[in-house]
């Protein structure tokens, strides 16, 4: 037994947290008697390679600063919203990021529109990816204040290398001079390389005004517009709708 401590502590101390977990089962269980010792080795890496892939999905959607929790499993399509089930199922799949389209969600507010979007930010976590979901105005706001301090530099790197950057609430607040051209700088660095999912209660045609200068707008529209994976929601929304229940 004290042998067994000691190899529990040295597995502590080089933070091999799930063969520690699973090593100290073992011990109150007595299940390695029932295994063959290839087998225990193979458990004990088994739960140490689940341990770590569990604690990088939960750095990823601590990072990613979600607003709140969801699940494309409790995805609601019994509403007339007019939300097509196939394509949100393909776009589960994550191809869409791999190939670095950009994809918009538009439609009234309540809709549902965030919820999808935060969705698909929980699927890309679970599978590795690195994401951000900001609102849009209040990231303009912090890379304003970002270039104050001298630091916009760092700040656009962060944001370049997200594998996925949700922007929720897009135009909600005219973009000034400055946000524009963050904006732009965001669409820049990540054209063809990363995805771009915007959430607008805005329609797309009605951009070129949300953005406000015509030269900025075209430059900006130009390069997510034309291959962009479209959802459009229409209908009440949710919230009344649940109240009403």
């Amino acid at each position: 037994m004290e042998m067994n401590q000691e190899t529990l502590e040295m597995m502590r101390q080089l933070r091999l947290l799930g063969m520690y977990n699973a090593f100290k089962t073992s011990m109150e269980s007595f299940k390695s008697e029932t295994m063959t010792t290839d087998q225990f080795v193979g458990w004990l890496i088994s739960n140490e390679w689940d341990d770590r892939c569990n604690r990088i999905i939960e750095r990823l959607i601590r990072q990613a600063s979600f607003r709140y929790k969801a699940s494309l499993e409790e995805v609601n399509y019994t509403l007339d919203r007019g939300l097509d089930r196939n394509l949100l199922e393909r776009l589960a799949e994550l191809s869409f990021i791999k190939e670095s389209k950009d994809l918009f969600i538009t439609g009234s507010s309540g809709t549902g529109k965030s919820y999808i979007a935060t969705a698909l930010g929980y699927r890309a976590c679970q599978k590795g990816l690195k994401v951000l979901y900001v609102n849009t105005a209040r990231l303009m706001g912090q890379l304003k204040m970002a270039k104050a301090k001298g630091n916009i530099l760092q700040e656009l790197k962060k944001i370049e290398r997200m594998d996925l950057l949700i922007m929720d609430d897009f135009g909600m607040q005219p973009f000034d001079a400055g946000a524009r051209m963050n904006l732009m700088d965001i669409i820049e660095d990540r054209y063809g390389k990363k995805t771009t999912l915007i959430t607008s209660q805005v329609p797309v045609k009605d951009w070129y005004d949300v953005i406000g200068e015509k030269t900025i707008a075209d430059a900006v529209l130009d390069r997510i517009v034309h291959q962009a994976i479209r959802i459009e929601l229409y209908g009440d929304s949710l919230r009344k709708l649940q109240k009403k229940r």
